[in-house]
């Protein structure tokens, strides 16, 4: 019964959730009452009350006595939790979003490349070294491009010994995650970025946590400027267009208590970018 409650749950907050970031329901307008959402998804009260709480605290909603239940605006959203990342890819998506990804990426990696250069234990080290030989097959067409890049750049992250670095990768997987869509929208087949991501594992791997900054910092200035490129293109593709990308060509699932078992999957693409 327990496992029931807890699954008819996780569902209310995934339709809720997505309903809300794609703005069906909106600050401006009261909640639906607790009632109609019971009668709704044909749920008790407990059950309700609960997805209500999970919603609360991704900031999505507030819930306070005699005032009722509203949504909260955008800039109260949590906006690194997971579900809300995924929400936001899949009902918002717009290359500014990719953008602001790119952006925020690039304020914390190139410094957790550096540390990982001065922290990395022999087992992080090895598991980069096994992260760039994956991307060295995937730029031969030999693996999933973008499963080797999450990797390598998760790799990156939890060498940093940083722990607030390591929480940053369902950002790296959303982002990853629209490019694909943008990609599929657009018909992108720009090449992998090999030399680019090597020029970083030498960095590490040299102990050298200038060259490996620097090497980072310069990865994603390049895929900064091609995404601001394709956004002053004629050719860009509408929101419509981009939310109208198949979802069947791609699932993430990111297991956070278990780096091992990350994995982010994007099947029936052609033609793939790393970032």
């Amino acid at each position: 019964m327990a496992d029931s409650s807890r699954s008819l749950t996780q569902t209310i907050v995934q339709d809720l959730g997505q309903a809300i970031i794609a703005g069906v329901y909106t600050p401006e307008n009261p909640f639906p009452i607790e009632a109609e959402l019971c009668k709704q998804f044909n749920v008790s009260r407990s059950v309700l009350r609960e997805a209500v709480k999970m919603l609360t605290s991704k900031g999505l909603l507030s819930a306070r006595p005699r005032q009722g239940t509203w949504v909260q605006p955008e800039k109260n959203w949590n906006l690194l939790d997971s579900n809300v990342l995924n929400w936001m890819v899949s009902h918002k998506p717009s290359i500014d979003l990719l953008i602001e990804f790119t952006e925020t990426r690039l304020a914390i990696e190139p410094k957790a490349a550096y540390f990982a250069a001065t922290r990395a234990t022999p087992i992080r080290i090895d598991k980069i070294s096994q992260s760039i030989s994956r991307m060295k097959l995937a730029s031969c067409g030999e693996r999933d491009p973008f499963q080797s890049d999450f990797e390598f750049h998760v790799a990156v992250l939890e060498s940093s010994e940083n722990r607030f670095f390591c929480q940053l990768k369902e950002l790296i997987a959303a982002a990853l995650k629209l490019h694909i869509r943008f990609q599929n929208a657009l018909g992108d087949s720009l090449p992998l970025d090999f030399e680019y991501h090597e020029k970083v594992t030498q960095g590490i791997l040299n102990r050298d946590p200038d060259t490996a900054e620097k090497a980072m910092r310069d990865l994603l200035m390049h895929v900064l400027t091609r995404i601001q490129t394709i956004h002053q293109s004629e050719s860009i593709a509408t929101a419509e267009t981009i939310t109208r990308a198949s979802e069947k060509d791609l699932t993430v699932d990111i297991n956070t208590n278990d780096s091992s078992e990350e994995t982010l999957n994007a099947s029936k693409i052609e033609q793939h970018t790393a970032l």
